[in-house]
């Protein structure tokens, strides 16, 4: 009886092998399950279970066993294996247990850091290797020990493997590479242990000599594999020659001609190509493969598209022979469609497209088929927009899991001693409650970051915040009390949550398993609710359980890592969790997925898109091996990097079988031209050698009606042109009160001073801010406010010293501290103190009197009573020949004369209007003979007195003050509004409420351009 069959790759693989077993069983309901069916993957598995019910309609019955080909049932094995005590069944009893996987890379993490750390002891030009990079190097290491295991190599003759030619850090990378052939197998002999892959590799073999020994009375069947793991291939050619056994290929080549089929076996990027070495091993030529039951006869068009796919991939020496093809049916274009996309979103927006639109008929099914999980995701969330909910077969990273991430927040905020980005973070998470409702959460968070998360970062710790809160209540312009309440409970309550954390972390370094429980106390803490406590909720759902067995893994051999500091924990938490992925236990829509190339090969779908068919996507970059260049790798053994282009082809191959196929890409990737897949090249070469480009373009129309199409979905109905928002609140709402600098915003924005004052919205500081220009000019006013009243005379002989004392007094340690303030302010400020204190020496002998940062006032009778206008000069002189002048320190920009003599620059007018009135305690009416302001950049030259001599100061005080009274009473009237900007050329520079006036758009509307002109 035939033993090797296939199924072509027109025919759903799994859905063909389950009507061929249900017509080999069909005079006996019984006989199906006598059978053992070996899979690729679980999936599969899982696959074949759903194909069986779609032959039947669904009706009960009872199954072959089906297991993945690596998974060997061990039980069973040892129960039914031949032999005595000292033949093969003795071996199988023997066989030790496989070291997990966790505990061998934090083995070998230790065994790279000593030997990296004794290497920079001896070589002073080395550094000290940190934890989380040995992680990462020993993931790697394990990933080669893994290789050289599966292919069956050992590590004897690593010295060898760098002869002369080589370079010299080739041979450094062998001497490093020892620690898998002396320390780490010394290491397994001792906790009684063996590698998985060795153990995987044992067991396969051990099953194909039990096989071969005793004969299995039962049918076996290995379907979908094509043998690349030499173990597996053993097994393959194990039951091939069982009585009962039979290997069912996918995709075997019936195209090429026999001529051909050497250069398939020397061309390891042909798809082909592992089923030609397979059926080397084997021992049969194609012809002895026969196809499986039910696929004998092949549709005409279907024939014809095999036919295509198989020329186009052929092995690269042969495409000469392309010259003397004569046709291919134009059927072989039916179904398929390529198109090109600008960029990736674009490219997902295609694939979202095309998937959403099989939904439009009824029980037709189409599956996204990609190695990019990036592309993967941006489609999964394009479908979400029509609530179509589609699950990533290949799953999602642990670490972008909900319950991933609020693990990774919490150890991240308490390295980071509650710095303001790394606990909102962490608090803004759902999980977050702390033993509360979530509501009540989300209110005290938000207290917490009004009282003192906004604005300069505090200093660290739950301690630095109630610092930071208690300073907020002697701040008059500080939060309510019960803000500040709120916020301060919050606080103790995140320090006692986070408490086993911190209290390890900030006191140095721990043991790492004495912080991951720590940790793990904390996050539970975190998580509590009012009504659950805090396991139910981290450990909960599919991502909390993915979350708990790698803790599980974890715990056990978490000492083999060491102390630990805050930074090294947090970085080897992200470096464990690299690769730990979360996949759905089952598909959310019944007729649509998202499969990796591998999963696809053996899938059923009436579409299949085909996406991220870039060089370097699908086909992946070759790649760069840390430990061995390529003539190191084919000297040793291991298998060329091109292997894995060979599968990635047979998996394209197989997928383009499908009834209809999209071919997609992208055409640029981050501003960069993209490289079409060689497949893609090769099938427009042929199609373009066959006349029948019109067929299959490369650039065709289809591409640019879908992106029409979805800039129609993008596209919104045309929106009216808003007015400019001019809103009239009640006389009552309006403020009775600003200030000079607040009078100049209600001329150039009112709509500013409606939200400010009417809606009362008030500004937000940034998190963590650095000290901008604001506070830079708060700190220079206060510091040279503070040296004028100490001097208000004499300058003393230490005049600059004394100016910098009071500069460094208004600093402040903490932001002195800062490198950043260290490096730049403060030389700014030294300059700007020494300029200031030249022009002093200069001025003071003119000078009867000064007084700074006082405060003054005003008062303009109204119809509701009086409007009071409130002003603080930095600085008002009296001469000794009498007259005042009034300055104003400017760190930043400085209005022009012509600004402030036309009043749309008010503030020292008003001053001059207030002092004019009497308004400034202490200083008598008189006369303003100048108006200057004071430029101090700390830059080159490091200030400037910009005065206008021919402005009539008294003269423009009492126009000001004729003007403020005309103002004041129009916005007394209901009537008059507060608008946006009413005129373009006199915007203020920074406008806090742009957003909420939505300046843009409307100021691009007609109705804006009409009223701005």
């Amino acid at each position: 009886m035939t033993q090797l069959y296939s199924i072509p790759s027109w025919r759903p693989f799994v859905d063909a092998l389950a009507e061929g077993l249900l017509a080999r069983t069909a005079a006996d309901p019984l006989a199906l399950s006598d059978y053992v069916i070996l899979l690729p993957t679980r999936r599969a598995c899982r696959s074949l279970r759903e194909a069986f019910l779609r032959q039947t309609g669904g009706k009960a019955m009872l199954l072959p066993r089906m297991r993945p080909i690596g998974e060997v049932d061990e039980e069973e094995l040892v129960l039914t294996a031949p032999g005595d005590e000292s033949g093969a069944l003795a071996d199988l009893v023997d066989l030790p247990p496989a070291i997990s996987t966790t505990e061998r890379v934090l083995r070998l993490t230790e065994l790279v850091k000593a030997l990296r750390n004794a290497q920079a002891k001896a070589d002073p030009a080395l550094d000290e290797i940190g934890p989380d990079q040995a992680l990462l190097l020993a993931k790697e290491l394990a990933r080669l020990l893994d290789q050289v295991q599966t292919e069956g190599l050992t590590l004897d003759n690593l010295e060898s493997l760098v002869p002369e030619e080589y370079a010299d850090h080739w041979a450094q990378t062998v001497v490093f590479l020892n620690i898998l052939r002396s320390e780490w197998p010394a290491y397994l002999a001792a906790s009684g242990e063996i590698d998985p892959a060795e153990r995987r590799s044992r067991l396969m073999r051990a099953q194909a000599q039990a096989w071969r020994d005793a004969p299995p009375a039962h049918p076996v069947i290995v379907a979908g594999s094509t043998g690349s793991i030499p173990a597996t291939a053993e097994l393959i050619v194990t039951v091939s020659q069982l009585p009962n056994g039979a290997v069912v290929l996918p995709g075997l080549d019936r195209v090429l001609a026999e001529e051909d089929w050497p250069a398939v076996r020397r061309d390891p990027t042909h798809p082909q190509f592992g089923l030609a070495l397979l059926l080397e091993k084997l021992g049969a030529g194609r012809y002895a493969v026969a196809e499986w039951t039910g696929t004998e006869d092949t549709p005409p068009q279907r024939a014809a598209r095999t036919r295509l796919i198989a020329e186009a991939l052929r092995p690269a020496e042969t495409t000469d022979r392309w010259r003397s093809l004569d046709r291919i049916d134009p059927a072989a274009y039916d179904g398929v469609e390529w198109l090109a996309a600008p960029s990736p979103a674009a490219e997902a927006e295609l694939a979202a497209q095309c998937l959403r639109e099989v939904l439009e008929v009824p029980g037709k099914t189409a599956a996204l088929v990609t190695p990019d999980r990036m592309l993967a995701r941006r489609v999964a969330a394009q479908l979400d927009r029509w609530g179509v909910r589609i699950d990533d077969s290949a799953g999602r990273p642990l670490s972008q899991t909900e319950a991933g991430r609020f693990f990774r927040l919490t150890a991240e905020a308490v390295a980071a001693r509650l710095s303001p980005v790394a606990l909102l973070a962490l608090l803004k998470h759902p999980m977050a409650a702390l033993g509360g409702r979530p509501k009540d959460m989300r209110r005290a968070v938000r207290n917490l970051e009004i009282a003192c998360l906004r604005g300069p970062k505090p200093s660290g710790g739950a301690d630095g915040l109630r610092r930071a809160i208690e300073a907020r209540r002697t701040d008059p312009h500080g939060p309510a009390a019960e803000i500040l309440d709120d916020a301060a409970r919050l606080t103790d309550a995140i320090d006692a949550a986070l408490s086993p954390l911190t209290d390890l972390l900030t006191t140095g370094r721990a043991p790492f398993d004495q912080v991951l429980t720590a940790h793990i106390r904390a996050a539970e803490n975190l998580a509590a609710r009012e009504d659950r406590p805090g396991a139910d909720s981290v450990w909960r759902d599919d991502d909390g359980e993915a979350l708990a067995d790698f803790i599980h893994d974890l715990i056990p051999h978490g000492g083999l890592l060491g102390p630990v500091g805050s930074g090294d924990y947090v970085a080897l938490i992200d470096a464990l969790m690299q690769g730990k992925t979360v996949r759905p236990r089952h598909g959310a829509h019944p007729r649509l997925a998202i499969l990796g190339p591998l999963e696809a090969r053996l899938q059923h779908a009436d579409r299949f898109v085909l996406a991220g068919l870039n060089e370097g996507i699908w086909p992946p970059e070759p790649g760069d091996d840390p430990w061995m260049s390529r003539a190191m790798r084919r000297d040793f053994g291991l298998p060329a990097h091109e292997r894995r282009i060979g599968l990635a082809a047979h998996d394209f191959a197989q997928a383009c079988g499908a009834p209809e196929v999209v071919l997609l890409r992208a055409e640029k990737s981050g501003g960069q031209q993209t490289v079409p897949a060689r497949w893609l090249e090769r099938l427009a070469t042929l199609t373009e050698r066959l006349g029948l480009e019109g067929r299959l373009p490369k650039n065709n129309g289809r591409s640019a009606l879908r992106l029409s199409w979805q800039k129609d979905l993008d596209r919104r109905d045309r929106l009216p042109v808003l007015a400019r928002p001019a809103p009239t609140p009640p006389a009552d709402a309006r403020p009775s009160r600003l200030s000079a600098t607040r009078i100049e915003l209600l001329m150039r924005d009112p709509y500013s001073i409606y939200a400010q004052y009417v809606l009362r919205l008030d500004v937000l500081d940034p998190l963590e801010a650095d000290l901008g220009a604001a506070d830079k000019g708060t700190i220079i006013h206060r510091a040279l406010d503070a040296f004028t009243k100490a001097y208000p005379d004499t300058l003393p002989d230490d005049a600059e010293a004394r100016l910098l004392a009071f500069g460094e007094e208004a600093f402040g340690a903490q932001v002195l501290a800062n490198p950043a303030v260290k490096a730049f302010w403060w030389p700014r400020y030294i300059r700007i103190a020494q300029w200031f204190l030249a022009q002093e020496a200069a001025r003071r002998a003119r000078l009867a009197a000064s007084h700074t940062e006082i405060k003054g006032s005003l008062k303009i009778p109204t119809a509701r009573g009086a409007f009071t206008l409130s002003a603080e000069a930095d600085r008002i002189d009296l001469f000794q020949t009498g007259g005042y002048a009034i300055l104003d320190y400017k760190t930043g920009f400085v209005p022009s004369k012509k600004s402030v003599a036309d009043l749309t620059a008010p503030q020292l007018p008003l001053e001059a209007a207030i002092l004019k009135a009497g308004g400034f305690p202490g200083v008598a009416p008189g006369p303003v003979v100048e108006l200057s302001y004071w430029k101090l950049s700390g830059g080159d030259p490091p200030g400037s007195i910009q005065t206008d001599g021919k402005l009539d100061a008294d003269a423009l005080a009492e126009a000001v003050a004729e003007k403020l009274t005309a103002l004041v009473q129009a916005y007394e009237l209901e009537t008059t509004p507060y608008p946006a900007v009413p005129r373009a050329e006199l915007a203020p520079r920074f406008n806090d409420y742009a957003h909420l006036a939505r300046i843009k758009e409307w100021s691009l509307g007609t109705a804006g351009g009409e009223e701005s002109a």
